[in-house]
């Protein structure tokens, strides 16, 4: 049975940061499918692996499109077959672990995710490739649990920084769950970058947030100089608290 784990929250809270520690985490424990569902794609940066933008999927259905309304694409070639070897050509593998980036929207309003071939060569991919896990780093926002690459998520890790404004749109994304067709397991909050004790104002917040919270994690000295060096964060040395952490949660949670 595959897992799936999706890390969301506002941009800025250390989604990309988690969800590469976790792939670096899981990994020794089975084969793992790292889904970069941002735009923006950094968690290939994150994970310290090369990444060709016109592998993204994003691209490859943009291809596709392309190829069948000029009619290059050949009517004897089923579109998912054709679909599904590109998706698989994308993969950027590396030791434990294959990486797939979602690439940019096809437009306003519109993601390749929801895509129901998109969604069937994923599962293909997932169910030939016998992945334990799947670790999806989100996009910004609450658009990206709508357009799920999987159809299923067994754990959502939302992220916060110790602020009124991240606990608050940690919150939103809590009510907006129960609104969305996808089937979400259990919920979690992580506040990140955390100096100290959270402050009574905080604290309240998340109680009437109704969130669990699923850690704190400490700022990290080694993450910032990580950070500033553009150096992957899987250089973190091993006794890191954020890397510590994340080991933790993972343990926590039984994954």
């Amino acid at each position: 049975m595959t897992k799936t784990i999706a890390i969301a929250g506002k941009g800025g809270t250390g989604k990309t940061t988690v969800a590469a520690l976790l792939v670096k985490f899981l990994f020794q424990k089975g084969l793992v499918l790292a889904v970069d569902a941002d735009p923006s794609t950094n968690l290939n940066q994150a994970l310290g692996l090369p990444l060709d933008d016109r592998r993204t999927v994003g691209k490859i259905r943009e291809n596709m499109s392309e190829d069948v309304s000029k009619g290059r694409l050949s009517s004897t070639i089923p579109k998912q077959e054709y679909l599904f070897g590109k998706i698989v050509e994308s993969l950027v593998e590396s030791k434990g672990f294959d990486l797939l980036a979602m690439g940019r929207p096809e437009g306003p309003g519109c993601y390749c995710a929801p895509n129901e071939f998109l969604r069937a060569s994923l599962d293909k991919l997932v169910k030939d490739y016998k992945y334990n896990y799947i670790v999806m780093d989100c996009e910004a926002g609450m658009e990206h649990i709508s357009r799920q690459t999987t159809r299923d998520v067994d754990v959502l890790l939302i992220m916060s920084d110790p602020t009124i404004r991240g606990i608050t749109t940690a919150a939103r994304m809590k009510e907006l769950i129960e609104e969305l067709r996808t089937k979400v397991g259990k919920v979690g909050l992580i506040v990140n970058r955390v100096r100290g004790e959270l402050s009574p104002e905080i604290k309240k917040a998340i109680g009437e947030s109704g969130l669990q919270i699923i850690a704190l994690i400490p700022e990290d000295p080694d993450m910032a100089r990580l950070e500033m060096k553009g150096r992957p964060v899987t250089e973190l040395p091993q006794e890191s608290p954020i890397q510590l952490k994340v080991k933790e949660i993972a343990e926590g949670l039984h994954l």
